[in-house]
């Protein structure tokens, strides 16, 4: 008995330090293959059905059509399952698929008819989008798309749109999408037995060419939750019939993590999805889009999520590093609790919401709630509506090192939080750069180039938190004001003055520079700030540089991927009375009574530049670069 026992334990122990297994696959395997190099799979999810703890699946070459629904995860950091493009191999993952047999049914309109087995359980032309602050501005949308060449249509309102004679648009498409008379139309009508497609192909024949349809939700997304601790890298992936994602509903992406932790998003080229690229959110539930649009209904939603175990240590701290996403209708990365003590770095966020064909809320870059000791680090935001929206429970949150511009509505919004959260070393390049209706933000050696809003908000009681927790510690509305804003570069457009009469609060049409925090009822804090070409200061601040004179000859400058600000300073910069900006200098917010510091709870100190240079001790230089010399400055930012 003994000689048995002694055996069992010592085959467990070996068992312990068996090699993690790779899968392989390819385009010209077969599922039935044991998945080695020599004998690769066909699918993905082939691969993942076979995927234990610990183990890899490396995709070579070539196209998948499938959606991939990891069937568990990994056990730890260090036992990931790990899903990844072969190195150096173009790896396309797509919801879509290729379509031919195209029939003309008049001058640049083609019609295609396919029996709806084609689509099996899912068909997204039959599919509405709808949900939680949704406007489909008095239309319908569904999550299907058309494709030419990569590029995707725009689907009309109506059949009679897309039959229109060539050179005429519908109304609505001059105000929704900024290519007018450039774009294509399709439209779709799904019958008992057929699903039909119209589209406009003009001057091209699509049987000739790379016409796809979406066919799938995702392309990479676990059917449950709590998949914990998968790496997903180096995969081209597109074309996903993804839903609305309010804060109140499942989040569905295109890829997502679907109520886990502790997942790895890198290095991959995300795309094309109706609504959202990347999902961190929430889990489903019979309350899906019952809120009836009201903070009461979030506040409800929230009651149920710690219930069903948001918390610390079951929820969140992805990796979201690397990956160059657009073409999302919604957001490029949504998360309602789900992205909470994660990082979001390295990003290239471009062409959200662009095409505006529907409206409401949640469009944005990066649209998070409770973005809890979140990092939203060194992202590259542009082309998009609203570049980064923190709304509610945004505390502990770090915002550092990002660079912002050609933003439609705001760089940075950030709504009915209470702090503590610091947002420092970025550049806000776009014509308004703050909306600020919350309070106990710290802002530190920023570029503002555009206008800040500031606006309390009264009518809603909003959560805030014991510290790197997300329990909920008690509800209060927005007061405005309590902000921190230290050693920040603030440049107006050379306007005259910028400012109205001082007993005139701007409200929503906001103003260049910090004077418009005069009319909060909460006071800030300022110090080492300067003030250029007609932006103004705090009325309470002591000693600001102000120089009004001066012109910044500011403009960002594009070559490929390549990014180049030009920017002229004078020897002001120097005159600015800064200090190192740390815990002990920002003090504590006022609503939750906490100090500024770091998600795991150390002291804060910003003592490195947007380049990740070391700041000056005593007298570091105002704005996100340390020390960057006078006159025409040439700066290489991405």
């Amino acid at each position: 008995m003994k000689a048995i026992l002694v055996a069992c334990l010592t085959a467990l122990a070996l068992a312990g330090t068996v090699p993690a297994a790779q899968f392989f696959v390819a385009p010209d395997g077969d599922d039935t293959n044991p998945g080695t190099k020599a004998a690769p799979l066909h699918t993905i999810q082939r691969g993942a059905e076979l995927a234990q703890s610990g183990d890899v699946v490396t995709v070579r070459q070539g196209v998948y059509r499938e959606s991939i629904h990891p069937p568990r995860g990994g056990n730890s950091d260090k036992k990931r399952i790990v899903y990844q493009a072969a190195r150096g191999e173009k790896v396309e993952l797509k919801g879509s698929e290729a379509i031919k047999n195209w029939v003309r049914a008049q001058d640049g309109v083609w019609q295609v008819t396919l029996p709806n087995s084609f689509f099996g359980k899912f068909n997204p032309y039959r599919d509405q989008i709808h949900g939680d602050w949704f406007d489909p501005r008095g239309r319908e949308h569904h999550t299907g798309a058309v494709y030419l060449n990569g590029d995707w249509l725009v689907e009309a309102a109506r059949l009679d749109e897309v039959l229109m004679p060539a050179g005429k648009t519908p109304s609505w498409l001059t105000d929704g999408d900024k290519r007018a008379a450039n774009t294509q139309l399709w439209f779709a009508q799904v019958g008992q037995f057929n699903t039909t497609i119209w589209a406009q192909f003009k001057g091209e024949n699509p049987n000739e060419q790379l016409v796809e349809i979406n066919v799938r939700r995702t392309v990479f997304y676990p059917d449950q939750p709590g998949r914990n601790y998968i790496t997903v890298r180096g995969f081209t992936m597109r074309q996903a019939a993804t839903p609305w994602a309010p804060p109140t509903a499942e989040q569905i992406g295109l890829i997502g993590t679907h109520w886990s932790q502790s997942w790895i998003i890198e290095n991959n080229v995300i795309s094309h999805s109706i609504c959202s690229g990347v999902a961190l959110g929430k889990y489903g539930d019979q309350w899906d889009n019952t809120s009836a649009d009201t903070a009461e209904g979030y506040v409800k939603t929230i009651d149920r999520a710690l219930q069903n175990g948001w918390n610390r240590e079951t929820i969140g701290h992805h990796i979201v590093r690397n990956n160059t996403i657009s073409h999302c209708e919604q957001a490029g990365i949504v998360g309602s609790l789900g992205p909470a003590f994660s990082t979001v770095s390295g990003n290239t966020i471009h062409d959200i919401h662009v095409r505006r064909l529907f409206s409401g809320a949640e469009m944005a870059g990066i649209k998070f709630h409770a973005a809890i000791d979140t990092v939203i680090r060194n992202n590259h935001i542009y082309r998009t509506c609203r570049g980064l929206w923190l709304d509610w429970m945004a505390q502990g949150t770090r915002v550092s090192g990002n660079l912002f511009h050609d933003n439609a509505y705001q760089d940075l919004f950030v709504e009915v939080d209470h702090g503590p959260f610091v947002v420092d070393n970025n550049l806000f390049l776009s014509s308004v750069n703050l909306l600020d209706m919350s309070e106990g933000g710290a802002y530190t050696h920023n570029l503002f180039t555009g206008k800040i809003i500031s606006r309390p908000e009264p009518s809603r009681q909003t959560p805030y938190h014991p510290a790197h927790s997300t329990t909920v510690a008690g509800l209060i509305k927005i007061r405005g004001g309590d902000d921190r804003f230290y050693n920040n570069l603030l440049i107006g457009t050379g306007e005259p003055s910028g400012r109205p009469p001082a007993a005139k609060d701007p409200e929503w049409g906001g103003g260049f520079g910090l004077w418009v925090y005069d009319f909060r009822e909460l006071p800030l804090q300022t110090g080492g700030n300067m003030y250029l070409n007609g932006a103004h200061p705090y009325a309470n601040e002591r000693d600001p540089v102000m120089q009004e004179a001066s012109d910044s000859n500011l403009k960002l400058v594009q070559d490929g991927n390549h990014f180049t600000l030009y920017l002229t300073l004078g020897p002001e910069l120097k005159r600015a009375d800064t200090k190192l900006v740390t815990t002990a200098l920002l003090g504590k917010a006022k609503v939750p009574g906490l100090s500024y510091e770091t998600p795991a709870g150390s002291p804060l100190s910003i003592d490195t530049d947007y380049f990740g240079r070391p700041r000056n001790k005593t007298h570091p230089s105002p704005g996100p670069f340390e020390k960057p010399g006078q006159g025409e400055l040439i700066l290489k930012l991405w």
